[in-house]
């Protein structure tokens, strides 16, 4: 069924008892033109514009728990689109076009709200770069404004200007940016995806690869064999776990990133803010909490939990930028698997194995990628071609020295 006004005000009148399911629970099928594993945003994504783009609508999505319970539903939902470098620059601005009628697409509320984000700056030389990272943003028709200290005072007159540690220099602000329900985009992508013939196939993990002279032919599960002209991986901090099966080596480290919500308070923050002395970033949610996160913690984990170390320096971090939260009470925290490549950018590729293609990687872009992510990689899979909005995302690139190094801390996961 589709989703209206109409619908909503129907089925108030008879106690909401006409509501259909939003997505079939079929068994899985013994072969399928094209499998992804993993159903969370990235995978859900592919699965969707495969079928209406491409017209391939024999296609599982094979995901190991159940749909949306993964990083999609473990970040801050932040959606933005200033990057810099080439290759981020042209990705995030693609996907950020298509986050725009992405309601309306899906026929379901992701709740996008454009409220803006902005980039504090803390010295000349910082906003001389946040300058150049603007001009970057305007070449590819995104926008951005580059903010004087009196600008900033003016707009969000609650952050510390008095502190000489960090003071406000100014900021770089894209409108366009800010945040979106990480639920909401995982099942409208999930039931767009059903509506064109894909399978959902939940409680459904990945064992094993099936290959055979050089060629994927499907894939082990535990609900049995599944054979596949191609296989996608979509899989986040699982990525290396996965690809080792299929006897992919990858750079990529799995850490923890945590997140954190405050109680419910009326409105205060009305934008996205991201400190520039730290790693810290804070917006407030629709329900009246402040949600915020910070650095990545130093280890390898596979756990969807922290340690109190990055909660110290997070709530530092906050205290700095704005003392006014110090008596917020912290609600709960979260932690999500985040796959750390070398350079901070992420991989949309084609593997070794024929037939076998990857995207992963994403560090701290996953959730604002989720739209181009899955857009480019369907384009991927479908034609065997980069898609032109992705050209620079290949496997190769540490052995080839092309790194896209976008915060420029290099082969140290822990810094990114």
């Amino acid at each position: 069924m589709r989703y209206s006004g109409f619908q909503v005000f129907l089925n108030g009148l008879t106690g909401n008892r006409g509501w259909a399911p939003v997505w079939r629970d079929p068994a899985p099928k013994d072969h399928y033109d094209v499998i992804i594993i993993g159903g969370g945003g990235h995978g859900l994504a592919t699965a969707y514009y495969l079928a209406r783009e491409h017209g391939i609508t024999n296609v599982a999505v094979l995901e190991k728990g159940t749909i949306g319970g993964g990083n999609i539903g473990r970040n801050t939902t932040v959606v933005r689109a200033n990057y810099m470098l080439d290759g981020n620059v042209e990705f995030y601005s693609h996907s950020l076009k298509l986050w725009q009628n992405l309601s309306a697409e899906l026929n379901y509320n992701v709740m996008l709200s454009r409220r803006g984000c902005i980039l504090l700056a803390h010295s000349d030389g910082q906003l001389d770069a946040l300058a150049r990272r603007g001009n970057m943003n305007l070449m590819q028709g995104d926008g951005a404004e580059l903010w004087d200290a009196a600008t900033l005072r003016r707009h969000i007159p609650y952050l510390n200007f008095d502190d000489p540690r960090f003071p406000l220099k100014g900021g770089l602000m894209q409108w366009e940016a800010g945040t979106a329900r990480h639920d909401a985009v995982a099942w409208g992508y999930a039931r767009a995806a059903d509506r064109l013939g894909v399978d959902l196939i939940q409680n459904c993990e990945v064992t094993g690869f099936r290959i055979a002279q050089g060629r994927v032919t499907g894939v082990d599960t535990t609900r049995g064999h599944i054979g596949a002209g191609k296989v996608g991986m979509a899989v986040a901090g699982r990525s290396s776990q996965v690809a080792a099966m299929a006897g992919l080596r990858l750079p990529i480290e799995s850490h923890v990133l945590q997140a954190f919500v405050t109680e419910g308070l009326k409105p205060v923050i009305d934008t996205v803010i991201s400190f520039g002395m730290g790693h810290f970033y804070i917006s407030q949610s629709d329900k009246g909490g402040l949600v915020f996160g910070g650095d990545i913690d130093g280890y390898n984990s596979y756990a969807q939990r922290g340690n109190l170390p990055i909660v110290e320096h997070v709530a530092e971090a906050g205290m700095a930028l704005m003392p006014m939260i110090g008596r917020a009470r912290m609600l709960r925290s979260w932690g999500g698997i985040m796959d750390m490549t070398m350079d901070g950018s992420p991989i949309i590729d084609r593997t070794p194995v024929e037939g076998l293609f990857f995207n992963g990687g994403w560090c701290y872009g996953g959730f604002k990628a989720v739209p181009g992510g899955g857009h480019v990689f369907a384009h991927l899979i479908a034609t065997g071609n980069p898609h032109p909005a992705a050209t620079k995302f290949r496997l190769d690139r540490f052995a080839r020295g092309a790194v896209i190094d976008e915060e420029a801390t290099g082969a140290t996961p822990n810094l990114h």
